[in-house]
Protein backbone atom coordinates (compact mmCIF):
# COMPACT_ATOMS: atom_id res chain seq x y z
CA UNK A 1 0.00 0.00 0.00
CA UNK A 2 1.25 3.45 -1.30
CA UNK A 3 3.13 5.56 2.27
CA UNK A 4 2.95 2.81 4.71
CA UNK A 5 6.04 1.93 6.80
CA UNK A 6 6.10 -1.51 6.73
CA UNK A 7 9.85 -2.94 8.05
CA UNK A 8 10.56 -6.40 7.44
CA UNK A 9 11.21 -8.78 10.46
CA UNK A 10 11.96 -12.27 10.65
CA UNK A 11 8.89 -14.23 12.05
CA UNK A 12 7.87 -13.85 15.56
CA UNK A 13 7.97 -17.18 17.81
CA UNK A 14 5.06 -17.80 19.72
CA UNK A 15 7.12 -18.24 23.06
CA UNK A 16 7.85 -14.26 22.14
CA UNK A 17 4.41 -13.44 21.38
CA UNK A 18 2.61 -14.85 23.82
CA UNK A 19 5.10 -13.14 26.63
CA UNK A 20 3.75 -9.37 24.81
CA UNK A 21 0.41 -10.31 24.64
CA UNK A 22 -0.04 -11.73 27.66
CA UNK A 23 1.04 -7.92 29.22
CA UNK A 24 -1.14 -6.09 26.63
CA UNK A 25 -4.16 -9.04 27.82
CA UNK A 26 -3.04 -7.47 31.39
CA UNK A 27 -3.97 -3.80 30.09
CA UNK A 28 -7.09 -4.50 28.28
CA UNK A 29 -8.34 -5.61 32.14
CA UNK A 30 -7.29 -2.41 33.22
CA UNK A 31 -8.79 -1.08 30.47
CA UNK A 32 -12.06 -2.73 30.93
CA UNK A 33 -12.06 -1.82 34.78
CA UNK A 34 -11.36 1.42 33.89
CA UNK A 35 -14.83 1.48 31.42
CA UNK A 36 -16.69 0.08 33.82
CA UNK A 37 -16.35 2.57 36.32
CA UNK A 38 -16.28 5.48 34.48
CA UNK A 39 -18.79 4.84 32.00
CA UNK A 40 -17.22 5.52 29.00
CA UNK A 41 -18.09 4.54 25.37
CA UNK A 42 -16.07 2.92 22.87
CA UNK A 43 -16.80 1.69 20.05
CA UNK A 44 -13.64 0.11 17.48
CA UNK A 45 -14.31 -0.45 13.83
CA UNK A 46 -12.29 -3.00 12.05
CA UNK A 47 -12.32 -3.21 8.35
CA UNK A 48 -9.88 -4.52 5.59
CA UNK A 49 -9.70 -7.33 2.98
CA UNK A 50 -11.06 -10.64 3.08
CA UNK A 51 -7.91 -12.89 4.97
CA UNK A 52 -6.31 -9.35 6.21
CA UNK A 53 -6.65 -10.77 9.93
CA UNK A 54 -9.62 -8.80 11.53
CA UNK A 55 -11.30 -12.08 13.32
CA UNK A 56 -7.65 -12.71 15.19
CA UNK A 57 -7.21 -9.61 15.82
CA UNK A 58 -10.37 -9.26 17.44
CA UNK A 59 -9.92 -12.56 19.08
CA UNK A 60 -6.64 -11.66 20.27
CA UNK A 61 -8.54 -8.53 22.00
CA UNK A 62 -11.22 -9.98 23.53
CA UNK A 63 -10.16 -13.72 24.73
CA UNK A 64 -9.14 -11.99 28.47
CA UNK A 65 -11.63 -9.69 29.08
CA UNK A 66 -15.65 -9.95 29.83
CA UNK A 67 -17.98 -10.26 27.07
CA UNK A 68 -20.53 -8.24 29.10
CA UNK A 69 -18.26 -4.98 28.41
CA UNK A 70 -16.65 -5.90 25.20
CA UNK A 71 -19.11 -6.79 22.49
CA UNK A 72 -18.75 -8.36 19.44
CA UNK A 73 -21.16 -6.88 16.70
CA UNK A 74 -20.56 -8.77 13.09
CA UNK A 75 -24.00 -8.45 11.32
CA UNK A 76 -25.22 -10.85 9.01
CA UNK A 77 -26.65 -9.74 5.54
CA UNK A 78 -29.34 -7.13 5.60
CA UNK A 79 -33.51 -8.22 6.10
CA UNK A 80 -35.77 -6.77 3.75
CA UNK A 81 -36.79 -4.59 6.31
CA UNK A 82 -33.18 -3.63 7.04
CA UNK A 83 -32.87 -2.89 3.35
CA UNK A 84 -35.45 -0.38 3.61
CA UNK A 85 -34.48 1.63 6.20
CA UNK A 86 -32.23 4.46 6.42
CA UNK A 87 -28.90 2.54 5.26
CA UNK A 88 -26.75 3.34 8.94
CA UNK A 89 -29.91 2.13 10.99
CA UNK A 90 -29.19 -1.12 11.68
CA UNK A 91 -25.59 -0.35 13.03
CA UNK A 92 -26.67 2.48 14.99
CA UNK A 93 -28.85 -0.07 17.84
CA UNK A 94 -25.36 -1.86 18.40
CA UNK A 95 -23.15 1.45 18.92
CA UNK A 96 -22.16 1.06 23.04
CA UNK A 97 -24.14 2.53 26.16
CA UNK A 98 -22.20 3.58 29.11
CA UNK A 99 -19.57 1.32 30.44
CA UNK A 100 -19.15 -0.84 27.24
CA UNK A 101 -16.26 -1.45 24.56
CA UNK A 102 -18.13 -2.44 21.10
CA UNK A 103 -15.71 -3.87 18.47
CA UNK A 104 -17.44 -3.81 14.95
CA UNK A 105 -16.27 -6.59 12.64
CA UNK A 106 -17.02 -4.59 9.46
CA UNK A 107 -19.46 -1.79 9.91
CA UNK A 108 -21.49 0.38 8.11
CA UNK A 109 -18.36 1.16 6.06
CA UNK A 110 -19.63 -2.28 3.98
CA UNK A 111 -21.27 0.07 1.52
CA UNK A 112 -17.87 1.57 0.50
CA UNK A 113 -16.45 -1.46 -0.06
CA UNK A 114 -17.90 -4.77 -0.94
CA UNK A 115 -21.47 -3.56 -1.89
CA UNK A 116 -19.77 -1.12 -3.74
CA UNK A 117 -17.64 -3.37 -5.55
CA UNK A 118 -19.65 -6.52 -5.89
CA UNK A 119 -22.65 -4.26 -6.82
CA UNK A 120 -25.15 -4.69 -3.68
CA UNK A 121 -25.57 -0.85 -4.33
CA UNK A 122 -25.89 1.76 -6.98
CA UNK A 123 -22.89 3.94 -7.33
CA UNK A 124 -25.37 6.63 -6.74
CA UNK A 125 -25.48 5.06 -2.71
CA UNK A 126 -21.79 4.63 -2.50
CA UNK A 127 -21.18 8.17 -3.32
CA UNK A 128 -24.17 9.45 -0.54
CA UNK A 129 -22.86 7.28 1.84
CA UNK A 130 -19.35 8.65 1.26
CA UNK A 131 -20.78 12.07 1.23
CA UNK A 132 -22.80 11.69 4.58
CA UNK A 133 -21.05 9.31 6.67
CA UNK A 134 -18.27 11.99 8.50
CA UNK A 135 -21.14 14.12 9.83
CA UNK A 136 -22.73 11.09 11.12
CA UNK A 137 -19.48 9.83 12.98
CA UNK A 138 -19.11 13.68 13.84
CA UNK A 139 -22.39 12.89 15.80
CA UNK A 140 -21.54 9.94 17.21
CA UNK A 141 -18.26 11.25 18.74
CA UNK A 142 -20.13 14.30 20.10
CA UNK A 143 -22.80 12.81 21.96
CA UNK A 144 -19.61 10.88 24.08
CA UNK A 145 -18.65 7.43 21.97
CA UNK A 146 -14.55 7.01 21.63
CA UNK A 147 -14.59 6.17 18.05
CA UNK A 148 -11.33 4.52 16.42
CA UNK A 149 -11.66 2.84 13.21
CA UNK A 150 -8.73 0.64 11.55
CA UNK A 151 -7.80 -0.68 8.14
CA UNK A 152 -5.77 -3.97 8.16
CA UNK A 153 -3.99 -4.10 4.79
CA UNK A 154 -2.28 -7.72 3.85
CA UNK A 155 -0.53 -7.81 0.92
CA UNK A 156 -0.92 -9.80 -2.64
CA UNK A 157 1.21 -12.87 -1.88
CA UNK A 158 -0.43 -12.94 1.76
CA UNK A 159 -4.16 -13.20 0.43
CA UNK A 160 -3.05 -16.05 -2.12
CA UNK A 161 -1.21 -18.26 0.87
CA UNK A 162 -4.20 -17.21 3.54
CA UNK A 163 -7.03 -18.46 0.14
CA UNK A 164 -5.54 -21.01 -0.36
CA UNK A 165 -4.67 -22.14 3.43
CA UNK A 166 -8.43 -22.22 3.36
CA UNK A 167 -9.37 -24.14 0.75
CA UNK A 168 -6.55 -27.05 1.60
CA UNK A 169 -7.59 -27.22 5.93
CA UNK A 170 -10.56 -28.41 6.36
CA UNK A 171 -10.73 -26.59 9.74
CA UNK A 172 -10.64 -23.39 7.72
CA UNK A 173 -12.88 -24.49 4.72
CA UNK A 174 -15.93 -22.58 6.45
CA UNK A 175 -14.64 -19.38 5.88
CA UNK A 176 -13.72 -19.39 2.63
CA UNK A 177 -16.95 -18.04 0.51
CA UNK A 178 -17.90 -17.21 -3.23
CA UNK A 179 -17.65 -13.82 -2.32
CA UNK A 180 -14.02 -14.53 -1.30
CA UNK A 181 -13.00 -15.73 -4.73
CA UNK A 182 -14.86 -12.96 -6.69
CA UNK A 183 -12.92 -10.34 -4.13
CA UNK A 184 -9.77 -11.98 -5.11
CA UNK A 185 -10.03 -11.29 -8.37
CA UNK A 186 -11.25 -8.05 -8.09
CA UNK A 187 -7.60 -6.70 -5.79
CA UNK A 188 -7.39 -3.64 -7.72
CA UNK A 189 -11.30 -2.84 -7.98
CA UNK A 190 -10.80 -3.01 -4.09
CA UNK A 191 -7.84 -0.98 -3.68
CA UNK A 192 -9.62 1.93 -5.71
CA UNK A 193 -12.37 2.20 -3.35
CA UNK A 194 -10.70 1.42 -0.20
CA UNK A 195 -8.52 4.89 -1.27
CA UNK A 196 -11.72 7.05 -2.17
CA UNK A 197 -12.73 5.49 1.34
CA UNK A 198 -10.07 6.36 2.85
CA UNK A 199 -9.56 9.99 1.18
CA UNK A 200 -13.12 10.70 2.12
CA UNK A 201 -13.86 9.46 5.49
CA UNK A 202 -10.44 9.95 7.38
CA UNK A 203 -11.39 13.24 9.38
CA UNK A 204 -10.03 14.89 12.70
CA UNK A 205 -12.71 13.11 14.84
CA UNK A 206 -12.41 9.64 13.71
CA UNK A 207 -9.50 9.18 11.87
CA UNK A 208 -8.40 6.25 9.65
CA UNK A 209 -5.77 3.90 11.29
CA UNK A 210 -3.93 1.76 8.85
CA UNK A 211 -2.44 -1.83 9.91
CA UNK A 212 0.03 -4.09 7.84
CA UNK A 213 -0.81 -7.07 9.12
CA UNK A 214 1.36 -9.70 6.90
CA UNK A 215 2.72 -10.92 10.08
CA UNK A 216 -0.31 -11.92 12.08
CA UNK A 217 1.30 -11.61 15.73
CA UNK A 218 3.32 -8.82 15.09
CA UNK A 219 0.28 -7.05 13.30
CA UNK A 220 -1.74 -8.15 16.55
CA UNK A 221 0.47 -6.84 18.95
CA UNK A 222 1.00 -3.41 17.03
CA UNK A 223 -3.01 -2.95 16.69
CA UNK A 224 -3.58 -3.82 20.70
CA UNK A 225 -1.41 -1.40 21.46
CA UNK A 226 -1.92 0.99 19.20
CA UNK A 227 -5.46 1.16 20.45
CA UNK A 228 -4.75 0.95 24.16
CA UNK A 229 -2.52 4.34 23.60
CA UNK A 230 -5.39 6.44 22.07
CA UNK A 231 -7.95 5.25 25.11
CA UNK A 232 -6.96 7.66 28.45
CA UNK A 233 -7.85 4.86 30.72
CA UNK A 234 -6.20 4.56 34.51
CA UNK A 235 -4.08 1.76 35.51
CA UNK A 236 -5.75 -1.02 37.48
CA UNK A 237 -4.94 -1.11 41.16
CA UNK A 238 -4.50 -4.48 42.28
CA UNK A 239 -6.32 -4.77 45.67
CA UNK A 240 -4.73 -7.40 48.47
CA UNK A 241 -6.80 -10.93 48.05
CA UNK A 242 -6.45 -13.95 50.11
CA UNK A 243 -9.00 -16.87 49.98
CA UNK A 244 -11.50 -17.14 52.84
CA UNK A 245 -11.01 -20.64 54.64
CA UNK A 246 -13.37 -23.74 53.56
CA UNK A 247 -16.35 -24.71 55.17
CA UNK A 248 -16.48 -28.11 57.12
CA UNK A 249 -18.47 -30.96 55.31
CA UNK A 250 -20.91 -30.94 57.86
CA UNK A 251 -22.21 -34.16 57.77
CA UNK A 252 -21.86 -33.64 53.81
CA UNK A 253 -21.69 -37.19 51.88
CA UNK A 254 -21.00 -37.93 47.81
CA UNK A 255 -24.17 -39.11 46.27
CA UNK A 256 -24.69 -42.75 45.28
CA UNK A 257 -26.55 -41.67 42.20
CA UNK A 258 -24.37 -42.89 38.78
CA UNK A 259 -23.60 -40.40 36.71
CA UNK A 260 -22.79 -40.38 33.31
CA UNK A 261 -18.76 -39.68 33.37
CA UNK A 262 -17.84 -38.87 29.87
CA UNK A 263 -14.68 -41.33 28.25
CA UNK A 264 -10.90 -40.74 29.25
CA UNK A 265 -9.53 -40.59 25.91
CA UNK A 266 -6.54 -37.80 26.35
Amino acid sequence: MPGSSAVEAPPMKNKEYRRHLKSLHAELVSLQEWVKTSGTKICIVFEGRDTAGKGGVIKAITERVSPRVFRVVALPAPTEREKSQMYIQRYLTHLPADGEVVIFDRSWYNRAGVERVMGFCTEEEAQHFLQLVPAVERAMVDSGVLLLKYWLEVSQEQQTLRLQSRIDDPRKIWKLSDLDLKSYHRWYDYSRARDEMLHLTDTGWAPWYVAINDDKKRGRLNIISHLLSQIPYEPLEHPEITLPKRQGPHGYQEPRQPLHWIPIHY
